[in-house]
């Protein structure tokens, strides 16, 4: 309500210059950024559209702000609006920085039964400049490490570039008809892509991924006409359209987001077909008094429909149904619904402990299979939930989760799922 209640403030003021001013525009005179510790003034310069000596614009202004918020290095942000004379007025933006330097921490238990960890560290304001530069060790058994360098805003306030590296070894279950079989699966790819931002609503992701794919035989009860070592060298081509419409008020969201992927992958052999894979997540938040917010995310998806053991979409605590378990079905499309609410219990300046209820429900296309797949019942999969959020307002995606599910469908599990970040 207090954020509502000053944007209406700050508008009314513009309105009311507006009207007493005689014939002339009113214009701005300067701009200041207040605020700022370890950031460049020079980078919020120059992604802002408000400018000295243009027109003094209300929805310009709001529109910045927008934009602000969404940078990992903004905790909160407003703006103030002074009369300078005739005509011109000093513009400040108020900035609440996030510490950005994130260390990052995850313990769980592999496919094999594995101890898993990962250790990293990822500054989200690199240089001072908004450009997201970091990486990870990882270790389920497997050595994986992955570096990587995201700077939207390098070559100008609407082109940016990024650049990822990583190879990835994990123990993966692959599912036949009756049986199943564990494979050491290795992924070893270098990829590049341009960020083109068209406005504060409308971005896009454009590149090219190459990528080293081997599975290797562990265990289990192989068919015969599947082999048991592959090393592929293949081509990703990406696109991803985000349309933006969220606003962010420190932990509440509220608004619509459209997340939509599209790749094309090509393999230098026979051995795997070519396929295509495309999925839109969609996002809809709304806060529900002062201290709720309601979070939503439908995923839609499908891909080539090959009868492969090696479908792209998979099952996975992590990925779309807490308490399900990890890694524990493939398919060729899918459609995930996830729904909860998050109250927060306790606020403080710099702290919030969450709580959150939750059910995840979705169901696959089996690899070969047909539409009414999705309308099974030994495909569909229900499990409601609970959790809490531990939440540190100053640092960048310093969020705690901790979530249980248990399954009310048939052939059901639960479990715990640990995490950084909310789940969506």
């Amino acid at each position: 309500m207090k954020k509502k209640q000053l944007k209406l403030k700050y508008a009314l003021i513009l309105l009311f210059i507006s009207l007493v001013s005689n014939a002339q525009q009113n214009e701005v005179a300067s701009i200041e950024i207040r605020g700022l510790k370890r950031t460049k003034v020079s980078f919020i310069r120059k992604i802002l559209n408000t400018k000295p000596n243009a027109v003094l614009d209300s929805t310009i202004i709001n529109n910045d702000i927008e934009r602000l918020k969404r940078l990992p290095l903004v905790s909160h942000a407003s703006y103030q609006v002074f009369y300078s004379h005739e005509n011109k007025h000093n513009v400040f933006f108020n900035i609440e920085e996030n510490f950005t330097l994130i260390p990052n921490v995850n313990l769980w238990t592999a496919v094999n039964d594995q101890f898993a960890y990962r250790l990293g560290l990822s500054d989200f304001n690199f240089l001072g400049r908004g450009i997201a530069f970091g990486g990870f060790y990882q270790n389920n058994g497997y050595d994986t490490y992955s570096i990587n360098f995201r700077a939207p805003y390098l070559l100008s306030k609407h082109l940016g570039l990024a650049v990822n590296h990583q190879n990835w070894k994990s123990e993966e279950p692959l599912y036949f008809e009756n049986t199943s079989a564990n494979y050491l699966y290795n992924n070893i790819s270098i990829e590049a892509l341009a960020i083109v931002e068209f406005n504060r609503k409308h971005k896009l992701h454009l590149g090219i991924n190459f990528f080293t794919e081997k599975f290797e035989y562990l265990n289990g009860e192989v068919p015969e006409n599947v082999p048991r070592n592959l090393d592929i060298n293949k081509t990703l081509y990406k696109l991803v359209y985000d349309f933006d419409g969220l606003e962010y008020h420190y932990q509440y969201v509220s608004g619509f987001r459209s997340l939509l992927y599209v790749q094309s992958v090509e393999a230098e052999n026979n051995l795997q077909p070519n396929f295509l894979i495309a999925w839109n997540d969609f996002f809809f938040y709304k806060r529900i008094g002062d201290k709720g917010n309601w979070a939503n995310r439908l995923r839609l998806g499908l891909s080539t429909n090959n009868d492969s053991p090696f479908a792209p979409f998979s099952l996975d605590n992590n990925l779309n149904i807490r308490g399900v378990g990890n890694l524990i079905d493939r398919g060729t499309g899918v459609i995930v619904l996830n729904t909860e609410y998050r109250h927060s219990l306790i606020e403080k300046k710099w702290f919030v402990l969450q709580s959150n209820v939750f059910v995840d429900s979705g169901t696959w296309r089996n690899p070969g299979g047909e539409f009414n797949d999705f309308v099974r019942s030994q495909n569909l999969r229900v499990y409601p939930g609970f959790g809490l959020r531990f939440i540190n307002k100053r640092i960048y995606n310093a969020t705690l989760r901790i979530d249980y599910g248990f399954g009310i469908t048939e052939n059901s599990s639960n479990g715990i799922v640990f995490g950084i970040g909310q789940y969506f």
